[in-house]
């Protein structure tokens, strides 16, 4: 067989494989025996191998793998995972329901899918050709591992040719593992003496991050694609956009239901409360949203999730246990954590040992005794903890537990402030538990993101007396004699650890002031900081009033953020960090004052324009000095009206006399011209 006769067979063998795959993963409906299969796919690999200029990144014979990635590639997503609010009550759901109705008022309907219970996946297809393949990470970035996900064999690795898919879009969807497969893959790790996964979950996600995709063939992990995204969409709704998938190729489990009001979804959530234990696979609840299209858009987003989106979570499993003691965790915060520790019980797939009693409250709360027989639930399939004793049980001799009244690593009296449910360590500098685990957060991924300096290294240096505070960080450079004369350290780990700190000083000045670990001041507020203020200086000179004007930063937050910067020790750490060479000033672009000819005026903007998205029509008020408001009331000047604008808004701004106008007589009104 010459090179063009191979590459005709290649072609039709690639074809053939490829629609089995798609008949036996997909659909559950092999025409062909798992021997005859094989054939095909041997002869493949051979051909392959003869002419490796034939081998394509979607051929049948990437599904058994055999690359090797050594470090996975972190990429930003073009459209940000956004994770979605819980509820674990029917309460909840009727809130959000009525939510819902507050905003919109339109006829609506619901999309209710069950909620797997894997790891997240955004998979990017062009023309037709699996592109890429990415984790959700922190919603933002995520780690490429489209090669492993190639193995996959329920994803395909490129769809029908002539079907109506965009030439690029993405799908979002759950990678999994059966529990048959998985419980297989725990009895090989028994027999060969590893320690086996605590559940399919997490099985999953480590045979996700696995650097050899031959291995990760191995696992049989599964894929349900439950999102479409792409740019410009032909469809009405999400129901719609899953059937389109199905169409393309695409799992899409079949389980999915729309329906007409908040009663349906309940009849739906507890169908599969009940029969989730036939499933061959774990969902921890169910997912509902809102079915079209553009009344999601009218309802919009929160900071972290959508409006028109949430998840019901199951109720976890419950056990009794023995109660063998009360332990107390010290957090890089100060704050102090009792921890029971438990007779080992099984529960949900996991061998729990300890539970979370959060505070003394909670102690308090429960009546806890030595000894206790305890009812241990995982709140929301993941966290063990106690709900309740059963003090039929309890020894007639046995002793009350109290919570402590000293730290329990520098014996400092503890300290709990007026309406905090924690009780603090306040030898924030001094208390050793306190001073490693805020330099392990400021190494950490999300803050400076030092990976040569881990958390066990952090704590043998902190030992040795090598650093005790984050600014000794930067001065290891100068340390290296007695970095070597310590264990585990080499001439090249020392190495990889200096230039791993040097490197480190290149981050955004919101990733240092989220290292700097100041309590309350998350990822998410240390960027609304930073664009606000732009320098540490300015941060550090600002008063109260000041910081609360900043979008979501509240009394909580201000307070903490003053309370801060006015330890003298703090400041002095701040300075030797500055000498270091971080970056302490934001380097973001601001936005741009275009005038004031909107000063003083208020405006709702809704609907759907032709020339404009609503965000852009947002920032162009702003840069003319308006104000965006969330609600219609008297105080409000204008209303910006699209097309498909909810009928209740335009009412609501028809009966309190507010001025209606387009986006056209917006840009009129900029131009200071009289409407």
């Amino acid at each position: 067989m010459n090179f063009e006769e191979a590459k005709i067979r290649i072609a039709a063998l690639s074809t053939a494989l490829h629609n089995h795959n798609y008949a036996y993963y997909t659909l559950s409906n092999p025409v062909i025996s798992d021997f005859e299969f094989d054939q095909l796919l041997n002869e493949l690999l051979a051909l392959e191998k003869q002419y490796p200029a034939l081998i394509t990144d979607n051929s049948p014979s990437q599904r058994v793998g055999g690359s090797i990635t050594k470090n996975f590639q972190t990429v930003t997503h073009r459209y940000p995972m956004m994770s979605l609010g819980n509820t674990y009550n029917e309460q909840d759901l009727i809130d959000f329901d009525q939510r819902i109705k507050k905003q919109i008022e339109d006829n609506f309907e619901y999309v209710c899918e069950l909620k797997f219970d894997g790891l997240a996946i955004g998979i990017t297809y062009e023309n037709g050709l699996l592109k890429q393949a990415v984790t959700r990470g922190d919603g933002s970035k995520g780690d490429d591992v489209t090669a492993n996900v190639r193995t996959i064999k329920s994803i395909p690795l490129q769809l029908p040719v002539g079907a109506d898919y965009p030439a690029s879009f993405e799908v979002r969807g759950e990678i999994l593992m059966h529990r048959t497969v998985f419980e297989q893959l725990n009895k090989d790790r028994d027999e060969l003496g590893e320690t086996a996964y605590a559940n399919p979950r997490n099985f999953a996600s480590g045979t996700l991050k696995m650097q050899d995709s031959k291995e990760v063939a191995k696992r049989n992990l599964d894929c349900f694609i439950y999102f479409l995204l792409t740019d410009n969409t032909s469809f009405q709704n999400h129901a719609a956009s899953l059937n389109k998938l199905i169409s393309w190729g695409f799992k899409v489990s079949p389980t999915f239901a729309i329906c007409k009001d908040i009663s349906e979804v309940q009849q739906f959530i507890q169908k599969w409360d009940k029969a989730r234990y036939d499933l061959s696979y774990d969902i921890d609840g169910v997912v509902l949203k809102v079915n079209n299209y553009q009344q999601q858009q009218e309802l919009g987003f929160t900071a972290k999730s959508p409006r028109w989106a949430i998840s019901y979570k199951y109720k976890a499993a419950e056990v009794e246990t023995k109660l063998l003691s009360v332990s107390y965790q010290v957090g890089r915060t100060g704050a102090i954590t009792p921890v029971a520790n438990l007779q080992p019980v099984l529960l949900a797939g996991t061998t729990v040992k300890r539970a979370s009693l959060h505070n003394a409250d909670q102690i308090e709360k429960l009546d806890l005794y030595e000894g206790d027989v305890v009812k241990v639930e995982k709140g929301g399939e993941i966290i063990p903890k106690i709900i309740e004793v059963n003090k039929s049980k309890r020894d007639l001799f046995a002793q009350k537990i109290t919570y402590i009244t000293e730290c329990p690593e520098c014996h400092t009296p503890l300290i709990r402030k007026a309406g905090e449910a924690h009780h603090y360590c306040p030898n924030e500098l001094g208390c050793s538990p306190q001073v490693i685990g805020k330099m392990q957060h400021f190494t950490a991924r999300k803050a400076m993101n030092i990976d040569s300096l881990g958390d066990e290294t952090i704590e043998q240096l902190f030992r040795a007396g090598l650093i005790l505070n984050i600014a000794d960080i930067y001065e290891l450079k100068n340390k290296r004699a007695a970095m070597l004369a310590l264990d585990r350290f080499a001439e090249k780990s020392v190495d990889n650890l200096i230039a791993g700190i040097e490197s480190s000083k290149n981050n955004a000045f919101e990733k240092v002031l989220f290292g700097l670990g100041i309590r309350y001041v998350g990822e998410t507020v240390a960027k609304k900081l930073a664009a606000h203020f732009r320098t540490i200086d300015a941060l550090m000179q600002a008063d109260f009033e000041s910081l609360i004007l900043v979008d979501e930063i509240g009394e909580r937050i201000a307070e903490s953020v003053l309370q801060y910067f006015s330890d003298p020790a703090q400041v002095q750490q701040i300075n030797k960090l500055k000498q270091a060479g971080l970056n302490f000033e934001s380097s973001s672009i601001e936005k741009i004052q275009e005038g004031e000819n909107l000063k003083g005026l208020s405006f709702v903007i809704s609907g759907v324009f032709s020339n404009f998205s609503r965000e852009e029509l947002k920032e162009k008020i702003e840069a003319n000095g308006g104000k965006i408001s969330s609600s219609i009331s008297s105080k409000l000047n204008y209303l910006v009206a699209g097309d498909n604008m909810g009928p209740s808004k335009l009412q609501k701004a028809t009966e309190l006399g507010i001025k209606i106008i387009s986006d056209e007589e917006l840009f009129t009104l900029i131009k200071n011209l009289p409407l």
